[in-house]
């Protein structure tokens, strides 16, 4: 992997990423000016979570059409995009609407506890190409997206300021995406999130009792009850958890339980990128037309400590888009937290083993 560290006008940094040595002069375009964003947190006091407030987010791009995309390779210096042509395969670059960032000051006191919201935002540009989709990239393109993943989960996670850092994809604007180009995003929190913080509980309280990791033993049960596993490599499975949330929703993990990205071996490594492209290419071709889906990579908090406990894998949360079949939120999901689904695990499964998909098909 190839790797160049640019400095936008505004201060914003740009990292290209490729399989090839990168050209020796490129510049870092920026689509805009800096926000000067100010985000903070506040302390919920019911749920004992913090919330984030980012009030200049509400002037972001909202989908813009194919000649105004900030996403693609900048060809006019009259209209910068936030991305240079060249020979670079993926692109990272601060967010320029960012939730979490760097040096920004304590917020006026509250009558709950607040905080500075300081950390990282990062756009993940996935290919030049304004149109596709994860899974419909060549597989070793996703296989420099896992090495790209472990880089920036590294060295964002050596920061004083940051605790946890989460790679995911909204696709479609039934999640609310506002960019169509192909791309994902990196969140890095000064905290451990709360879904992290209950998987990690869980997953140390079964180490201490069994002796080993629970996605490890969940693992162990899916391979040898057989009906949920959509596809099984020598270092890398993707399956239908028994206890899925959503209607097809597929979990991707490495075999042996490694803690982070950075973690897995170049075997592994290639191994999750075959598993985690077989995945969204099965429920692409399921529906004929690209599913709309958060895809969240969960791993072990950047603490300094050691977290046996941890277990590296993809959550991928598939969203509605046919009456019947996929998923909204409501009522009692977000009321009560409580998620009702209409088709099981291994409905779900039977249906995406019957899908064939190639390495090479596009969605």
């Amino acid at each position: 992997m190839y790797r160049r560290t640019l400095r936008k006008s505004d201060g914003r940094a740009l990292i290209l990423y490729g399989r090839a040595p990168l050209e020796d002069h490129i510049d870092a375009p920026s689509a805009g000016a800096s926000e000067s964003p100010n985000p903070h947190l506040r302390w919920h006091p019911l749920r004992e979570e913090w919330v984030a407030y980012a009030g200049h987010r509400q002037a972001r791009t909202f989908l813009p059409g194919p000649d105004d995309d900030p996403l693609a390779p900048s060809t006019d210096s009259r209209r910068p995009t936030e991305v240079p042509a060249g020979s670079w395969d993926v692109a990272v670059f601060d967010n320029r609407f960012p939730t979490l960032a760097a040096d920004v000051p304590e917020p006026a006191p509250s009558i709950v506890a607040t905080r500075a919201a300081r950390g990282a935002c990062e756009v993940v540009v996935f290919t030049q190409e304004a149109t596709g989709s994860l899974g419909a990239l060549p597989l070793d393109r996703l296989e420099l997206l896992v090495d790209v993943w472990a880089d920036r989960t590294g060295e964002l996670g050596a920061r004083d300021d940051v605790r946890y850092v989460l790679p995911f994809e909204n696709r479609g604007v039934e999640v609310g995406v506002t960019l169509q180009h192909p791309h994902g995003q990196i969140y890095a929190y000064p905290f451990v999130p709360p879904v992290a913080t209950r998987e990690l509980a869980a997953q140390e309280a079964h180490r201490r009792r069994e002796g080993r990791g629970l996605l490890e033993a969940m693992i162990a049960a899916e391979v040898s009850d057989g009906r949920r596993i959509v596809y099984a490599g020598d270092a890398a499975l993707a399956f239908a958890p028994v206890c899925a949330r959503f209607p097809y929703e597929l979990w991707v993990a490495p075999r042996r339980p490694v803690a982070a990205f950075p973690d897995l071996d170049r075997d592994e490594r290639r191994g999750f990128a075959r598993a985690l492209k077989i995945a969204l290419l099965k429920l692409d071709a399921l529906w004929h037309r690209p599913m709309p889906y958060v895809l969240g990579f969960h791993q072990a908090p950047t603490d300094g400590r050691p977290h046996p406990e941890a277990h590296l894998h993809a959550e991928i949360w598939p969203f509605a888009r046919m009456p019947g079949r996929l998923k909204y939120l409501a009522g009692s999901e977000i009321a009560a937290g409580v998620f009702i689904v209409d088709v099981t695990p291994e409905q779900a499964a039977a249906e995406l083993m019957e899908v064939d998909v190639s390495l090479d098909t596009a969605a």
